[in-house]
């Protein structure tokens, strides 16, 4: 799949170079050699400086799996994961790690939740009878981390602020919700794939309890300010952050673990799984820098205008889409993107809010299956890719049609 995928790209970008070329864009060969160089180097600046977090994070996990922390947060999840991936054992270290990662996840806790995910991909690997090709269990775990739930999506918030934003935080209900929908079309496509049940009490179980416990989340937030929210989710990521570690190193010390020999073990792991990194980022990295730099994205979004005014349909939304259409390549690329249309259009004005609502809601699906998979060293992904961009599509979908709902 991703042999194809990686042609596609290329063989796109050849035809947008070449249209570009006709009409007299003469640049766009310069641009596109500069995206190749800069992909080699953004690729390598990624992975070593991923080498410090991933080394702490998989030395403090070392030590949180002696002293006993880990299996606290496996038995949290472990029924309902349990459920989705029968393969993986009741029991199995794989449910620390992901229980951990999901949490970091819903959390925002994005410093931690790439070393705590690519401890979870480690661990499934450890049940992979063929090491290249990827289990249904990592690729249902890859598509719960392309679309998972964001509780508070800060960042969106402070940069609505930034460009003056009359209420920052006014978006916030249509990122859970479309973050929410993401999410479920996401599992629901793999639990199609892969022959999941979905209807028992177990997950159904699960369900209720998180769309609980959004709901009373969302009416707490709401009566906060955007700058209360900030302090609120700061405060609260950074705690759980200092009691994960501290506890990690206290228990294992009571319980007689030789807690600085797992540490340097546990890091030394993290160590070379930055550095494999590289090689699989690069091809993915210089992929999407060409097909960014030849102008494909820019036909793509064109096309999609007359398409929509062709059939007669509102086309404002359109104006945000650069925001989704690089979200799934490039996380600074989407960022970038929002930040020009918000200044373009207004903050306020309803591509303004809609980039903002895409930005928080959907994810680099391409980044985190090539640093996932990469980490293990998976070539054949089988069907992650289709149903991360499922799920991709659903939050766009969600997106579009929350905030024709909210701000017409």
């Amino acid at each position: 799949m991703l042999n194809r995928v990686w042609l596609l790209f290329f063989i796109t970008a050849a035809i947008a170079i070449i249209v570009q070329l006709f009409n007299g864009h003469v640049e766009v060969l310069s641009d596109s050699v500069n995206a190749i160089f800069s992909s080699a180097k953004l690729a390598a600046e990624i992975s070593i400086g991923l080498i410090g977090v991933l080394a702490l994070w998989m030395g403090l996990m070392q030590v949180g799996e002696k002293a006993g922390v880990v299996a606290v947060f496996a038995r949290l999840f472990e029924p309902l994961l349990s459920k989705l991936m029968p393969e993986v054992p009741r029991g199995h270290p794989a449910y620390g790690s992901m229980s951990m990662n999901l949490t970091a996840n819903m959390l925002g806790l994005d410093n931690a939740a790439t070393p705590l995910g690519l401890k979870a991909m480690h661990d499934l690997q450890s049940l992979n009878p063929e090491k290249s090709v990827a289990t249904n269990a990592q690729i249902l775990f890859l598509v719960l981390n392309t679309s998972s739930v964001t509780l508070v999506p800060v960042t969106v918030f402070l940069y609505r602020a930034q460009q003056g934003a009359a209420a920052p935080a006014d978006v916030f209900l249509p990122i859970l919700l479309a973050t929410v929908a993401s999410t479920l079309v996401g599992l629901s496509v793999v639990a199609i794939v892969q022959r999941i049940s979905l209807l028992n009490s177990v997950v159904l179980a699960y369900g209720a309890t998180l769309i609980s416990v959004l709901i009373a989340s969302v009416f707490y937030l709401m009566t906060l300010s955007v700058e209360a929210i900030g302090t609120l989710s700061t405060a609260i990521g950074n705690g759980i952050l200092l009691v994960l570690i501290l506890s990690f190193i206290l228990i294992a010390g009571y319980r007689k673990v030789a807690i600085y020999d797992e540490f340097v073990e546990g890091a030394k792991g993290g160590f070379s799984q930055a550095i494999m990194l590289i090689p699989y980022l690069l091809a993915m990295l210089l992929a999407i820098g060409l097909l960014r730099a030849s102008g494909a994205l820019d036909f793509a979004l064109q096309g999609l205008s007359s398409l929509v005014t062709l059939f007669g349909f509102d086309n404002r939304f359109v104006d945000a889409m650069p925001t989704a259409l690089m979200k799934p390549f490039s996380g600074s690329g989407a960022r970038a993107m929002m930040l020009e249309t918000m200044d373009h259009h207004g903050v306020d004005s309803f591509a303004g809010r809609l980039s903002a609502i895409f930005q928080g809601s959907t994810e680099t699906t391409f980044y985190v299956l090539a640093v996932y998979f990469g980490s293990v060293g998976i070539r054949n992904s089988r069907h992650a890719l289709g149903c991360g961009l499922a799920a991709d599509v659903g939050g766009i979908m969600a997106a579009i049609g929350v905030c024709y709902w909210f701000y017409g």
